[in-house]
């Protein structure tokens, strides 16, 4: 799947700054229209703007954030279609895993991946209760359209250095029997998504968030990497995120909440630039960090808080490698490269 290359400083001095002002409005605009999920707004808006690379692609800016919301609304309807059958919203669910999958192997395309996340989040929801789920699809559609506006906004105010757009280049898998591979991820998702389904908890939903996210690389090596960079993601963001708790028990105000947000975002951004570990490592810390503040804030207890974010990502991320692994060595045909390559010498 298409993954963001790391930002170049020379091209965007101010890609940081920019970058670590947007969870900052989000905070602001999350308690400003009294969102009963206000930390969805801090979360989303950066994580929709950080994808972005030299001058502003203001297709991308826009249709970005408009594509999710439009996969929400659909979902959200398939899912009220679907919820008094379950067994009919399951076989659902699992196909639509199984298009996203396949859609991101065959093009490199990640619209895969708001198929899947969207088609996820809306039946966990949707099989606790139903206004829960109308009410995530709406804060994350209001989310969504405050990236749209902001994000044009800001590279307006803060301009990068570069008149030249990023250009998004896929690349499909290379392995063969992709439609396997797709069934097989669609397969562990779904078991991840089935005990969500069974114990009708949403708060638990980063076990499967875990699990997409690792599930849309193509080989047991990559799965893997994939898992350590979101375990070592999720314990750096939550390091951080404890320390501004720390100090915003001692000082409690709203001016210096915004600030230590600010900080430790920027702490993550510039790394994305300079840091020694890839830019996505940085990119998902600051996306935990900005969370756990914001659920701290909302009625999580800090420590608590972490350590769940922590034990269910990192589960749900080392234990889809493993299963996609152990269901790839059992079920795919041993690729006839290597046999051709040998009678050739």
């Amino acid at each position: 799947m298409y993954v963001a290359p790391r930002p170049v400083e020379a091209d965007d001095p101010n890609f940081a700054i920019r970058l670590a002002i947007m969870p900052v409005i989000g905070f602001v605009v999350g308690v400003a229209l009294q969102s009963p999920m206000a930390l969805i707004y801090p979360t989303m808006m950066f994580s929709l703007m950080a994808g972005s690379r030299k001058a502003l692609n203001i297709g991308r800016a826009l249709g970005g954030p408009i594509a999710f919301i439009v996969m929400l609304w659909v979902m959200s309807w398939l899912v009220s279609l679907t919820i008094n059958m379950p067994l009919v919203m399951v076989a659902l669910m699992g196909l639509l895993f199984f298009l996203g999958f396949y859609l991101i192997g065959k093009t490199g395309n990640p619209f895969g991946m708001l198929i899947i996340v969207s088609a996820m989040m809306t039946s966990v929801l949707g099989t606790g209760t139903y206004q829960a789920m109308i009410v995530l699809r709406d804060e994350m559609s209001k989310a969504a359209l405050c990236a749209a506006i902001f994000t044009p906004l800001l590279y307006l105010i803060i301009p990068p250095a570069t008149p030249e757009q990023a250009v998004d280049i896929y690349v499909p898998y290379h392995e063969d029997q992709l439609a396997l591979r797709a069934a097989i991820r669609a397969g562990v998702l779904l078991l991840f998504s089935f005990w969500l389904y069974s114990i009708s908890d949403s708060s638990n939903m980063m076990l499967g968030v875990g699990a997409v996210f690792v599930l849309t690389f193509p080989t047991s090596e990559t799965l893997f990497a994939e898992a350590r960079e979101r375990s070592l993601s999720t314990l750096m963001g939550g390091a951080v995120a404890l320390v501004v708790l720390a100090i915003l028990s001692l000082v409690a105000h709203l001016p210096i909440l915004l600030l230590l947000g600010y900080l430790g975002t920027l702490f993550f951004t510039t790394r994305m630039i300079s840091g020694r570990h890839p830019a996505m490592v940085y990119q998902y810390a600051a996306s935990v960090m900005i969370s756990l503040i914001g659920g701290a804030l909302a009625t999580q207890e800090p420590g608590y808080a972490f350590l769940t974010r922590a034990v269910l990502t990192i589960g749900g991320a080392i234990g889809a490698a493993f299963l996609a692994s152990l269901l790839e060595a059992l079920l795919l045909k041993p690729s006839p490269e290597p046999a051709f390559k040998e009678s050739l010498s």
